[in-house]
């Protein structure tokens, strides 16, 4: 099962999303928040969306708006944005 092993920022409403796979990309949630919903609306403060944490492996706010590790990862993938390690 695929995890989120490591975030950082990355300017603006972006994320540098590290996997338990040695993948690695930069996801932005500017399609996320454009959703506005309740559980999104938050995230377009820069001070809360950079409160972001790792919640049993998946991408997590305080609000409780958990992404799931697969989900990120098929959607970097899909758009090109998915960086893989090269294996030893």
């Amino acid at each position: 099962m695929i995890r989120v092993v490591s975030i950082r920022p990355a300017g603006g409403a972006a994320l540098e999303l590290g996997f338990s796979d040695g993948s690695s990309g930069i996801w932005s949630a500017k399609a996320l928040i454009a959703r506005d919903t309740v559980l999104t609306r938050p995230l377009a403060g820069t001070a809360y969306f950079a409160r972001a944490f790792i919640e049993a492996g998946a991408l997590a706010w305080p609000n409780r708006l958990e992404l799931s590790a697969h989900s990120l990862q098929r959607r970097l993938d899909e758009a090109g944005l998915l960086r893989r390690e090269a294996a030893c």
